[in-house]
């Protein structure tokens, strides 16, 4: 996800500073950030998870979705595709009973509607790692930002990206959504550079 950029950098302590990216500011956030946000990932079934939570994070924090993500990946069977892709009506309809997870009808079809899209891709292209690092011609974009306010909503390589993907029918995926999604799966690396993460992540780039 693409947190809202704050003011300063975090500090844990004066006595062992750790500067981190200063939208982590929660236990659920500074372990997201610390262990996940801008690794990049190649595995098909972490890569759809992330994009089915980023599309529920819309309109929401991401502190939200973190809290729901253990209901979410019990609901959508481990986000495996195949088995997602054939969720009935009436699955649908039972999901929008559970509490664990955001109640939209909308976002909850499109998680269906896109599994199927995803599916499409992997058959085309061998794998969806594939085709979505192909979108940074395979390798991550260390944009080596100093501050988080400096940070785009959009680039031309979201916009890229999200225009191929409605155009492959997949849905919540606006240039926006986007973005927030290749950061969390490190297509782009946006801890800033004071940022204790932003060194280790770079060392990670594949």
């Amino acid at each position: 996800m693409a947190p809202r950029p704050a003011s300063r950098m975090r500090q844990d302590s004066a006595v062992n500073p750790i500067t981190r990216c200063s939208w982590a500011r929660t236990p659920l956030g500074v372990a997201y950030h610390d262990a996940e946000w801008g690794v990049p990932v190649h595995d098909d079934t972490t890569l759809f998870e992330f994009l089915t939570l980023e599309g529920a994070q819309a309109g929401l924090s991401w502190e939200t979705i973190l809290k729901k993500r253990e209901a979410y990946r019990k609901a959508f069977l481990n986000f495996d595709p195949a088995r997602v892709a054939r969720f009935t009506p009436a699955r649908i309809e039972r999901l929008l009973l559970n509490a664990g997870i955001v109640r939209n009808r909308l976002k909850i079809q499109s998680t269906v509607g896109n599994a199927r899209a995803y599916l499409a891709v992997q058959k085309e292209f061998g794998s969806f790692d594939s085709y979505l690092w192909g979108f940074v011609n395979g390798a991550p974009l260390d944009n080596r930002r100093s501050s988080l306010e400096t940070l785009p909503a959009r680039t031309e390589e979201s916009d890229a990206l999200s225009r191929d993907l409605l155009r492959r029918g997949f849905k919540f995926v606006g240039s926006t959504i986007c973005y927030a999604f290749m950061q969390a799966v490190g297509l782009v690396n946006d801890h800033t550079t004071d940022c204790f993460r932003h060194a280790f992540v770079g060392r990670k780039r594949q």
